[in-house]
């Protein structure tokens, strides 16, 4: 019999209506608090954020598994480093 599968619920960090760098200090603040290998999606509607917040990610060890478009809005899906 296979073992179920777990899911790991996603930590949503709403920046929408924010201006860089507001989106990546609410993504700070979030991923310090999430326990390592959590998962978490930033929605940001900010055209910098497509700068910022990869930037942002290298610099603290965290993943960056997707960037979704949908019109103006932005939704970075995140996981976080063992060691951030």
């Amino acid at each position: 019999m296979a073992e179920p599968e777990i899911v790991v619920p996603e930590i949503v960090v709403d920046a929408r209506g924010h201006r860089c760098p507001v989106p990546t200090l609410k993504l700070r603040k979030a991923l310090a608090a999430a326990p390592a290998g959590a998962r978490l999606r930033l929605l940001a509607d900010d055209p910098l954020a497509r700068i910022d917040v990869p930037h942002f990610l290298g610099e603290v060890g965290a993943e960056l598994l997707e960037v979704i478009e949908d019109g103006r809005a932005l939704a970075f899906v995140v996981v976080k480093g063992v060691a951030g």
